[in-house]
């Protein structure tokens, strides 16, 4: 018996479908493993987790709540992904978002809010670009790997906010805390009654996703990121840019996970904290979120809130079944490694055939 693997030239949209369903249970099949080996009925499990984020008005608040951040940064990195940029350090450049929108804070705290509030997402903006085109200037002009440095400035950037925090920036009002000072009131995001949703964040992240999405499958920058994407040889010789797009195209990515920075810094927290308190793993998180999405920016929309209830209904259990906290890593990681099994499959064929014995 012999497998082939033959190249898709393109599949269809059905069968595209089914190998992404078929990936999805496949996964849930594997974490049910998981769940059973830690004496837990996987049923029961599976069941609570959606039933505490989709379950309850509290879940559901919840749930957007979270999407938030994963739809602004999900939609940048399935565009930097789309022209086979990989780019793992969403987490930092959520980061330095943060510190770029705590810096206009702190520095211009006696603006108007309708002032102070653009200019500390605009900085937000432009500090994740500025990071997120190094590592794209190292891999062109260096010829660096961009999965090495970006997660390599993931760390970088967790200990300069460490930094800040318990030197220059530690708020004279936070009684020795590794705190800054609170954002000015007039900065603070407003969020719906009895939730913590800001509806000016999720009109951001939904339309931001919806114009990434435009911008990849209906512009021309678009059309030279995934030209990139599918031969990089083939787009020098057509005369595209590739320094100038990779660049942009990282500025960009990078810039959507600083908005989720500046976000969760206005909305949730009001000063700036430890990294792992300004963001709970939704620059890593992100990136499922993206596969999920199939690459498409528009779909980080629907991707998002099924990763953000997960990550509600994990919490849940963690409550309720005495899970350990590492369980929506672990629900988190085989979906990913199923997913791109499953993106194999839409890009390959399997054929078997009888292979011939050959006698002497």
């Amino acid at each position: 018996m012999q497998i082939d693997l033959i190249p898709r030239q393109r599949g269809s949209a059905a069968l595209n479908l089914v190998i992404l369903v078929g990936s999805l249970l496949a996964g849930l099949v594997a974490v049910s493993v998981v769940f059973a080996l830690n004496g837990v009925n996987p049923a029961v499990a599976i069941f609570s987790i959606f039933r505490g984020s989709f379950g309850s008005w509290y879940g559901i608040k919840e749930t957007v709540t979270k999407s938030i951040p994963l739809i602004l940064i999900g939609s940048g990195l399935a565009m930097a992904y789309k022209a086979k940029f990989w780019n793992i350090g969403a987490e930092s450049q959520l980061l330095v978002g943060a510190v770029f929108a705590t810096f206009i804070g702190l520095r211009f705290g006696s603006l108007p809010g309708l002032v102070l509030v653009p200019m500390m997402f605009l900085a937000a903006f432009v500090g994740g670009a500025l990071w997120g085109m190094v590592p794209a200037v190292l891999k062109i002009r260096f010829g660096i790997n961009e999965v090495i440095s970006t997660l390599m400035l993931n760390y970088i950037a967790a200990e300069f906010v460490k930094f800040l925090v318990v030197g220059p920036w530690k708020g004279a009002t936070k009684g020795g805390y590794p705190y800054t000072d609170d954002m000015p009131a007039q900065a603070i995001l407003r969020q719906l009654p009895y939730s913590r949703i800001s509806p000016i964040l999720l009109v951001l992240a939904v339309v931001g996703a919806l114009v990434l999405g435009w911008l990849v499958y209906r512009s021309r920058f678009g059309y030279e990121i995934r030209v990139i994407g599918e031969n990089t040889h083939a787009a020098r010789y057509s005369g595209i840019n590739f320094f100038r797009t990779s660049v942009l195209l990282m500025a960009i990515s990078g810039g959507m996970a600083g908005l989720a920075g500046a976000g969760e810094l206005l909305s949730i927290h009001h000063y700036l904290s430890y990294p792992e308190t300004i963001s709970a793993g939704y620059g890593f998180t992100a990136i499922i979120v993206a596969w999920l999405a199939r690459l498409n920016p528009a779909y980080t929309i629907v991707s998002g809130l099924f990763f953000a209830g997960i990550i509600v209904g994990g919490d849940a259990i963690q409550i309720s079944m005495g899970m350990p906290a590492a369980t929506v890593n672990v629900f988190n990681g085989l979906i990913l490694v199923f997913l791109i099994m499953g993106d194999f499959f839409i890009s390959h064929q399997v054929r078997i055939r009888a292979g011939r014995s050959v006698h002497a």
